[in-house]
């Protein structure tokens, strides 16, 4: 009987120990923070890791995260100052600094947060038309920022960033926007589609004046080369002339003929007077001897050396394509070549006329 009270008792003494060092060992995770209470009062922070407290008088009664977090918020109604009311949602990034500012300084400190970003979210973007709040997100951030950790510092928490998630307009107001946005698009396409076409406009003159440039460039040159053709050719021409007229003229002195050979000459000429279709009669004037007979006293008198050129002609020779001291040179031949037969046709005699010859006499039948 006395054994087993015994019993009873230690093991009441064991389990009343447990209880004791249960309640005096404190173990703290890493960034935590504990804020021990005694008899209602705040006595002290535990810090992480193994921590002693007196048992049955003190307590931990909160467990503080001192890691940053995270807080999305859902999305609420804000009026701009174009009075459209549009849908904004946050996120918010904030860390407690003081445990015990953060404990007794505000309940329930999320919330308080959530209350306070919506507040001065609605303050920043009344001030605001939608489209400036569509295209300010980060002076939106910077001065909701700004508020809420001016307004948080004696709370002890920092708030390290926020963002806006979403603002979503109305869907009407979306529609109007996208077909502003349509518009504008539509704009811009015709814009540069007339600018398209000027420039083309403007790159078709000008190839069509430079085409037109050239092309009377070409007809000028064209023609400049075609006058120099025509001039070179006429150039050939009087020389081929002047060669041909000093080579006759040499032959016929060279060959010093005589009565006989220019009258068999004259009548080697008569059949080819009456050649023709029409040609089948022809007469021989009665004054054939007469000429004949003068045309033989004048060759008689034709000296053996005639005065004529002594320029030989060296058919050999190249012909000058465009010199213009050839061009007088030629001139000049041509004109010896006048002046050299005018004085064989009477060297040495007056120009007037001949005295009439005697009575031709008519040939034999």
């Amino acid at each position: 009987m006395f054994a087993s009270a015994l019993t009873v008792f230690l093991v009441l003494i064991a389990i009343l120990a447990i209880v004791v060092v249960s309640m005096t060992v404190k173990i703290v995770p890493q960034a935590r923070a504990g804020i021990v209470e005694r008899f209602g009062k705040y006595r002290t922070s535990l810090s992480a890791g193994l921590n002693i407290v007196v048992p049955f008088i003190d307590k931990v009664r909160y467990m503080i995260d001192l890691r940053e977090q995270v807080v999305s918020f859902p999305p609420q109604p804000v009026i701009t100052e174009d009075n459209l009311v549009v849908s904004i949602d946050t996120v918010i990034y904030f860390q407690v600094t003081d445990p015990v500012a953060a404990t007794y300084e505000i309940a329930q400190y999320i919330q308080a947060i959530e209350q306070l970003t919506m507040t001065t979210l609605r303050n920043i973007t009344g001030g605001m038309t939608l489209e400036h709040a569509l295209t300010s997100r980060d002076q939106i951030n910077s001065g909701l920022r700004g508020e809420l950790d001016s307004a948080t510092g004696k709370w002890g928490i920092r708030v390290n960033r926020v963002e806006l998630k979403g603002i979503d307009p109305p869907p009407s107001i979306i529609d109007a926007m996208e077909q502003q946005m349509r518009a504008e698009r539509n704009k811009r396409a015709a814009i540069l589609t007339a600018e398209g076409n000027r420039q083309s406009a403007i790159l078709t003159a000008e190839g069509d004046k430079q085409s037109a440039i050239l092309t009377a460039e070409g007809q000028r040159q064209a023609q400049i080369l075609n006058a120099q053709a025509d001039r070179q050719a006429q150039i050939l021409r009087a020389q081929g002339e002047a060669q041909a007229i000093q080579t006759v003229f040499q032959a016929i002195h060279d060959g010093n003929p005589d009565q006989k050979l220019l009258s068999y000459q004259y009548l080697q000429m008569l059949p080819k007077i009456a050649e023709g279709d029409n040609a089948t009669t022809w007469i021989i004037p009665a004054e054939l001897t007469k000429a004949l007979g003068t045309l033989g006293g004048t060759v008689g008198k034709i000296p053996v050396d005639g005065g004529g050129s002594k320029t030989r002609i060296d058919l050999d020779a190249p012909i000058d394509e465009g010199d213009p001291a050839g061009e007088a040179d030629t001139s000049q031949a041509v004109q010896q070549a006048l002046d050299a037969a005018k004085e064989a046709e009477g060297p040495g005699t007056p120009t007037a006329p001949p005295a009439d010859p005697p009575a031709p006499q008519a040939p034999p039948a």
